[in-house]
């Protein structure tokens, strides 16, 4: 028996629909970015802010014995989470150097690892799933913005002569 040529797919509405998918997939790709660049800058804003303004000896009483011993290391990963916090948000959401974002993704992924580092040296092995978690995501966002679902920049040149012809 013959099929109905009518109930067959056409080539166009398989193509149409794997447009469809494809482009559901690049959407969830680029929510869930924004949702882990959110989430990022606002875990590593506030650990940077708290390494920088709290006096070491409450931190070493928090638990951070390692700020009695490198004072120098705790402000210089306190700075750097604040201004990788600001480097995941900032550029992509202004669209100016949105490249900046993925190189902020990899450098907080680095502090993560000296961080791990740290702890692994000394011996503080129950401190580890924290930055490592914080690392492999922080290493997602930067393979995201880098290749999956990079942000375009912003053209700023048609946009100044836009407003220098008004």
């Amino acid at each position: 028996p013959q099929s109905n040529p009518w109930l067959q797919p056409s080539p166009v509405v398989a193509q149409v629909e794997l447009l469809t998918i494809g482009l559901e997939r690049e959407t969830t790709m680029k929510i869930t970015l924004w949702i882990l660049q959110a989430l990022l800058a606002l875990l590593f804003a506030m650990a940077g802010l708290f390494k920088l303004a709290t006096p070491i000896d409450e931190l070493v009483a928090s638990g951070m014995t390692y700020a009695a011993d490198y004072p120098w290391m705790l402000y210089l990963a306190g700075g750097a989470e604040v201004l990788g916090a600001i480097g995941l948000i900032l550029p992509a959401a202004t669209r100016i150097k949105p490249g900046l974002t993925p190189l902020a993704a990899a450098g907080l992924a680095l502090v993560m690892f000296l961080a791990i580092g740290l702890h692994l040296v000394r011996g503080e092995f129950a401190a580890l799933g924290g930055p490592a978690v914080l690392m492999a995501l922080s290493v997602f966002v930067a393979w995201g913005r880098w290749k999956k679902a990079p942000i375009t920049p912003r053209d700023l040149r048609s946009q100044s002569l836009e407003l220098s012809e008004r």
